[in-house]
């Protein structure tokens, strides 16, 4: 029996975000599928992380499986990053919300996902930080400080941070 799903808030996509989806997925040698190419465009199109039932929402005619098959695809051939929320739920995305470029070649840049996160505390939505003109990049700044301690050779192979609070839209609730 299939679940019934919410009326999704991402738009029809666009051509143009498809050709992106598709551009990206052949840069990164991944096979083109149907259903990578709908789910990377929707990643795209999103200016936060999605859960897999959001992705569901937004892609309510694909099957449970292949979504998470799609999303897992993507992670691993670093199109989309999975954050882990206190409430155990991965969010993908692709880091597109601080990347935004009208130029192709700027946009079929590989994403950089060594950065910090904002995490709603009254709605769960996780929003990507980054920045993207800074001259030492959250990841730097932290492995010099795990260098400048007591912890001596240590070797950092991925860093989390999350900061926490309320968005824009629950902070105005």
């Amino acid at each position: 029996m299939k679940n019934q799903h919410k009326t999704s808030e991402t738009p029809a996509p666009d051509s143009s975000g498809q050709e992106l989806a598709e551009a990206k997925l052949r840069q990164a040698e991944v096979r083109v599928t149907q259903a990578r190419l709908e789910v990377l465009t929707v990643l795209l199109s999103k200016q936060r992380a999605m859960s897999h039932n959001e992705m569901q929402d937004a892609l309510p005619a694909m099957d449970r499986v292949t979504l998470y098959r799609a999303l897992d695809c993507l992670a691993e051939a670093g199109l989309a990053h999975k954050i882990t929320g206190d409430d155990r739920v991965f969010r993908f995305s692709t880091g597109s919300e601080v990347q935004q470029s009208a130029d192709l070649k700027q946009a079929l840049m590989p994403p950089q996902h060594q950065h910090g996160h904002f995490q709603c505390t009254r709605c769960a939505k996780v929003f990507c930080l980054e920045q993207p003109n800074a001259a030492n990049t959250l990841r730097d700044q932290l492995q010099a400080t795990l260098a400048s301690t007591a912890l001596k050779g240590f070797q950092s192979h991925d860093i989390e941070v999350t900061i926490k609070g309320w968005c824009d839209h629950c902070n105005q609730a």
